[in-house]
């Protein structure tokens, strides 16, 4: 039987799913990450297919989001963004330790995945933590600085008056660099690495993370099964259920689901 607890793991609150046979064993871990003004139990459906599968997922809550919203505005909460995907960052590390220091992970199958700003995280994790041993960017871009430049150029056309001056926002720049997985593609190490992403997506847009993608294939020459780019011709800023599925097939796949725990 699968279960879900309400727990908090390195300080963080969070959701843990498993099954209850081996909740007290070392098990291949998932860590799973919400999208931008989502929260946790959103994306509770991925973490019980993973956790059949025979995975340990946690499923943490961002800073500002869930049970650890305060009242912000729209405009204060997008300023954040950033502060939220680099404290995620910081916190999964938070997290997993917790969980190895108990003896509960098999660190030979440890995952990380999200959805938008979810896969965000991930990939700028994959910069940090060379125990992930797989990956899966939900509609994420690896493109941190790029990314930002574009926000802010956009918000600025609609008018709005940023409550950051320039030199904060160049030190913003400068601070995300180091996980900014484009501008160090050799951190992938041939780690598997999947990306699903709707060709119609106006949120976090497509041909960016295709081109990242493109260009890292060449660093797969030796085990080109590694990284896949599923695009949804039809999607816009919303997974589909294939995609739902391609994620539990890649993590069956590359943190080897089938082993007995």
């Amino acid at each position: 039987m699968v279960i879900v607890e309400k727990i908090a793991a390195g300080g963080v609150p969070a959701l843990h799913i498993v099954k209850e046979e081996i909740k007290h064993e070392a098990a291949p871990f998932v860590l799973f990450v919400h999208g931008f003004t989502s929260a946790k139990e959103h994306n509770l459906h991925y973490a019980y297919l993973l956790a059949e599968k025979g995975a340990r997922v946690v499923l943490p809550e961002a800073m500002y989001h869930g049970e650890r919203s305060e009242p912000l505005s729209s405009m204060e909460l997008n300023v954040r963004f950033w502060d939220i995907v680099m404290n995620t960052i910081h916190e999964l590390k938070a997290i997993k330790d917790d969980f190895a220091d108990r003896g509960l992970i098999d660190e030979d199958r440890i995952g990380a995945a999200g959805t938008s700003m979810g896969g965000i995280v991930t990939l700028g994790a994959l910069t940090q933590y060379p125990w992930i041993k797989a990956g899966v960017s939900l509609m994420g871009s690896p493109h941190y600085v790029h990314f930002l430049r574009k926000q802010v150029e956009y918000l600025r056309k609609a008018g709005h008056v940023l409550p950051i001056s320039d030199t904060e926002l160049d030190h913003k720049l400068k601070m995300l660099e180091p996980f900014d997985l484009s501008l160090q593609m050799e951190a992938l190490n041939g780690r598997p690495l999947l990306f699903w992403h709707g060709e119609k997506d106006q949120v976090v847009p497509f041909e960016p993370t295709w081109e990242f993608y493109e260009k890292a294939r060449s660093a797969y020459a030796d085990v080109p099964g590694n990284i896949q780019f599923i695009r949804d011709p039809n999607a816009d800023h919303k997974v589909s259920r294939e995609g739902l599925i391609d994620l539990v097939n890649w993590f069956s796949t590359h943190l080897d689901l089938s082993k007995p725990v």
